[in-house]
């Protein structure tokens, strides 16, 4: 399970760094890789730019999408994983705060594996965080990417 990526794609320091210590708090010993914008996002993904010496054979296992992102927005992330047809079952949560842009069926029939709203509460997150560890890095049988 330690050797699954978490690819984290937020531009608010605040919630990377309740992440990282949410995952702390349950001992998520996974590599986690931060990028705070769409289009790093994109880069990291496809190997390209300042990421084109990345293994293109070890994808993240979990991708955590916030919406609001700067130079690229979350959704069009979304859309561009779910076009590409050697990633386009990659696990893609969206974890955000932000709630007026579409409803939460949109998000779905556009092929995000989950959605989930970012609690308030530390408390809150921390467990958030432990169940989608618990269930798509150790409990889910996911099928191959391409």
């Amino acid at each position: 399970m330690n050797n699954k990526t978490i690819l984290l794609i937020e531009d608010n320091p605040s919630d990377i760094d309740l992440t990282k210590q949410a995952f702390k708090k349950w001992h998520i010993a996974n590599k986690l890789v931060v990028v705070e914008d769409g289009q790093d996002a994109l880069d990291y993904i496809f190997c390209r730019a300042k990421y084109a010496n990345r293994d293109k054979n070890q994808m993240p296992a979990l991708v955590l999408l916030d919406l609001k992102l700067p130079k690229i927005d979350g959704l069009e992330v979304l859309r561009k994983i779910r076009a590409t047809k050697e990633i386009k079952k990659l696990p893609v949560i969206i974890l955000t705060s932000y709630t007026e842009e579409m409803d939460v069926t949109t998000y779905y029939n556009l092929g995000v594996t989950s959605y989930i709203r970012k609690p308030l509460d530390f408390n809150q997150f921390v467990e958030a965080v432990n169940h989608f560890d618990l269930y798509w890095l150790v409990v889910s049988e996911l099928p191959p990417l391409v």
